[in-house]
């Protein structure tokens, strides 16, 4: 790790946005480590000194807006769109598949910048990356703060992370987690899915 990550994930762990049990990713994925990036972003200052490395990686780059997928990114994003002075919106999940709401729009050709909190298998992102093509509109780049796949997850744009972590994760049938009968919890939720 660089300085930068320290000292990065030393505000992760003075916050205690780093948390290790047995949890449940997006990505339908188990770990007995999860990043709950609201926990840091909660504070101001460490939202833009975080969001600062993206914005500052993107600064050259030619494009009129930042989107990221709700609920995680919105945060990142408009720190960032504020940051380098451009327009702010995000995409919400109905019925299942990223959509554009609240009157938001993208133009044909529009330059776009996809953020995002953490990436772990990239799902999300990805969802949002053929949100914006279905708009025929172009993605620049993507920026996120945590890259839980050290690097692999590649979204065929020029990417950036503040922070890239290998941190293992299980699918359910393979969770030694589970095996172990250890409870399994939603982060954000903090409610183990059998709704106790």
């Amino acid at each position: 790790m660089n300085s930068t990550e320290n000292k990065i994930l030393e505000i992760f762990n003075k916050t205690e946005a780093l948390l290790s049990g047995h949890f449940l990713l997006t990505s339908g994925r188990h770990s007995d480590k999860y990043f709950q990036c609201a926990k840091v972003l909660q504070y101001p200052q460490y939202n833009e000194a975080i969001c600062k490395n993206i914005a500052d990686y993107f600064k050259d780059y030619e494009f009129d807006t930042v989107i990221c997928p709700a609920i995680g990114g919105i945060v990142v994003g408009q720190e960032i769109a504020r940051q380098l002075g451009k327009r702010f919106i995000f995409a919400e999940r109905e019925n299942n598949n990223m959509t554009l709401r609240r009157g938001f729009r993208i133009a044909p050709g529009e330059k776009i910048l996809v953020c995002e909190d953490v990436v772990t298998t990239g799902g999300s992102v990805f969802e949002v990356i053929d949100l914006v093509k279905q708009n025929e509109a172009n993605v620049v780049g993507v920026g996120f703060i945590v890259d839980r796949s050290n690097g692999k997850v590649n979204f065929s744009y020029p990417q950036y992370s503040v922070i890239k972590m290998e941190v293992i994760s299980y699918s359910k049938e393979e969770c030694p987690l589970c095996k172990k009968g250890i409870e399994v919890v939603k982060p954000g939720s903090r409610k183990s899915l059998d709704g106790k």
